[in-house]
Order: C-alpha cells, then structure tokens, then sequence
C-alpha cells in the first residue's frame, strides 16, 4: 500500500491569509453597518484585525525565510514583505484616517505577492528542491 505525504505550503496558506487580510480591511468600511445584522459584528473588532496581521506575519516571516536559508537564497520577497508589512504599520499606526482603508488592503496584496515570488522561486530552482 502506497502512503502519502502530506507537505504543507506555507506560501500557499500565507498568499490566502494575505489575501483575506486585504479582502477584510477592503470591503469593511462598506459594510461596517451591517455586520451586526449579520451577526458578524466581531469582523470589526481591532484585536480580529492584530490577529490578522500577526497570523500573516509568522507564516511570513517563517515561509520566506526558510526558503532564503534552504533553498534560493534571494531576498527579493523578504523585501516584498517588508515593503508589505510596512504599508499595513503606516496604514494602522500613522494616525492619518484617510490611509487606513488604502495602505492596509495593498499591504495585503504585497505580501501575498512575496508569498506568490517566493513559491515561483522554490519552483524554479534548479536543484529541484521543493
């Protein structure tokens, strides 16, 4: 019997993290009323968001970096996802209103970028590592 192996992405998990970050910080400000209609008020809530960003920025910081020190060894997505990170801290942390609803969902969609660079880079690599 032949018994299968079970690999987990990271970068796969991290691109869709990534992407429901920026989905959720996209599309709140339009429906914030309405979410507790839904019985989704707790999408609102700040410390949802912090999770939010810590979960992407663990399965970041560990994807990418392990797939620098093993395998191809270039930084550009490490830099993708700082630049990343960076829009979403300006975005929260600048005081400045108008940014959030802008910076914080093209944060998100940078990271998954270095999520989907890197995964490109591991696939490509010619020792065939993956």
């Amino acid at each position: 019997m032949k018994q299968r192996s079970y690999k987990i992405n990271l970068d796969r998990i991290g691109i869709t993290a990534s992407m429901l970050c920026a989905i959720h910080c996209a599309v709140l400000p339009f429906i914030i009323t309405v979410l507790p209609i839904w019985g989704m008020g707790f999408l609102a809530n700040e410390a949802v968001e912090i999770t939010m960003i810590a979960v992407s920025l663990i399965i970041g910081i560990w994807s990418l970096s392990s797939a620098y020190r093993k395998q191809h060894r270039r930084m550009m997505p490490i830099l993708v996802l700082i630049a990343g990170f960076a829009c979403i801290a300006l975005g929260h942390f600048s005081g400045i209103e108008p940014l959030e609803p802008i910076l914080i969902p093209i944060g998100g969609f940078t990271i998954a970028a270095a999520h989907y660079i890197n995964l490109k880079m591991l696939k490509s690599c010619p020792l065939g590592h993956q």
